[in-house]
């Protein structure tokens, strides 16, 4: 099935934040390797040849920046033959598609349902990475680990702006594991190592389209609960209302219902922090929603000709403020939601940079299989997003127009100072406390 999205990296919309999802890990144990057979050799070097169609039909870019697609894929048959697990095989394959350095080209592997619940979130502020939220109960918070600690490096590995999104694919995705070794400094300048472990639950293996259903349903019911889009409004204010929206993946009619709704207020202070992106139809819903005209969005560049995305205006549009936080979290649809009101001159963007992963994909999918059936695939990027500036958000992110950057301390204390700007310049007094009660920290139910 193919469709047209505007996913964060790796759906990977996939986040840190996501501490219970669905991680595809090639029928592997998360505690232990498992050996490769003659037919699981050959079935990885089936998708990889899969992939390199995939690519050489529809990616982007008729260079592959700069890579020679044949000698490339070739090198990683190679390196297929000589794994010694079915998680280093999976990760050979993803690594093939992440040499392209694109936010948006990656792999989807096949394999066993595994719930990993780290207890843990992580997010990048600034050029640091933080904790910003334990679960109760878990064992994260058993060894002591705290919001507001600064992460030095994850089993080994420092991570960056740049490298955390394959940090999310390999823990959540490729290998997720029993337990994951933090060095960490906490707020009285201590450094010390913290073993996390985490909570796995194994299912069965996806072996046709029925199970592939009733474990998506599933997985999408907690996934609603926790992406749900939460609107908050102050008691003693009928000015402002705050809109946490985690996720673009929605029906473009349920912008218009609940744009319906904010337009009974002055002020509408919309977080995308930590939102991933979405559907490229809502983004354009949404975008609508602030104009009474027809507006640009960007151009799409790939190999055929594209037409523009665009934002039908609206005779009821929303004429009072608006105020957009992003973080290091908001990617694709999120970027550009924010760009274009920048542009536009129509809103003010409070945080910290956000992602750079703005591309248009298309989802692949294959099974490989008689027996049993695996099902994998790929996100295939299919056009750039460039902006009406003539620029690119990949690899750039948004720039906020005032860069907030919460402290280790105001983490610890679940403050939030963004939130609270926001409110100021909405003329409404909120303290940081006050702030980060709007929108607590939740996970699975």
């Amino acid at each position: 099935m193919k469709f047209r999205r505007c996913p964060m990296r790796a759906a990977l919309a996939m986040s840190m934040a996501a501490l219970c999802l669905l991680a595809l890990a090639g029928w592997q144990n998360p505690a232990r390797a498992q050996s490769l057979s003659s037919f699981d050799r050959q079935r990885y070097s089936e998708m990889l040849d899969a992939l390199k169609t995939d690519i050489r039909k529809n990616y982007y870019d008729e260079n592959f920046h700069g890579i020679n697609l044949d000698e490339h894929f070739k090198q990683a048959q190679e390196k297929v033959k000589k794994a010694a697990s079915i998680s280093q095989a999976l990760g050979i394959i993803s690594q093939t598609l992440m040499d392209f350095n694109d936010s948006h080209l990656y792999f989807r592997p096949p394999g066993k349902a595994v719930k990993v619940e780290y207890g843990w979130r992580m997010n990048m502020i600034g050029d640091k990475c933080f904790i910003t939220a334990v679960k109760p109960g878990s064992d994260a918070e058993a060894k002591g680990l705290k919001p507001g600690d600064e992460i030095y490096s994850i089993d080994g590995f420092e991570p960056t702006r740049d490298n955390i999104w394959k940090m999310q694919l390999y823990y959540y995705v490729l290998h997720p594991k029993a337990g994951v070794k933090f060095v960490i400094q906490d707020r009285d300048g201590t450094q010390r190592e913290v073993l996390a472990m985490a909570k796995v639950q194994e299912g069965k293996i996806i072996q046709d389209f029925e199970d592939m259903f009733s474990t998506g349903i599933r997985e999408a019911e907690d996934a609603d609960y926790l992406e749900r889009n939460i609107f908050v409004t102050p008691k003693n204010s009928k000015d402002i209302i705050f809109w946490k929206m985690h996720t673009f993946v929605q029906d473009p009619a349920s912008m218009d219902a609940r744009m319906k709704e904010v337009r009974k207020y002055k002020t509408l202070v919309l977080d995308l922090r930590g939102n991933g992106g979405g559907r490229v139809d809502a983004l354009e819903r949404l975008v609508g929603n602030f104009f009474d005209h027809d507006v640009k969005i960007a151009d799409l560049k790939g190999r055929k000709k594209m037409d523009p995305q665009e934002a039908k205006g609206r005779k009821d549009y929303f004429t009072g403020k608006l105020i957009v936080l992003v973080d290091s979290g908001s990617g694709s649809a999120s970027e550009i939601f924010a760009r274009t009101m920048q542009l536009e001159k129509r809103g003010v963007v409070l945080g910290d940079r956000s992602a750079g992963a703005v591309m248009q994909a298309r989802g692949v999918g294959h099974e490989s299989g008689v027996d049993i059936v695996a099902f994998y695939g790929a996100s295939i990027t299919n056009a750039d997003v460039i902006m009406t500036d003539g620029k690119s958000l990949e690899h750039v992110g948004v720039a906020p127009d005032e860069v907030i950057l919460p402290t280790g301390t105001d983490m610890a204390a679940y403050r939030d100072p963004v939130l609270m700007r926001a409110a100021e310049l909405a003329g409404f007094s909120l303290s940081p406390e006050e702030a980060g009660k709007l929108f607590p920290v939740e996970w699975k139910r």
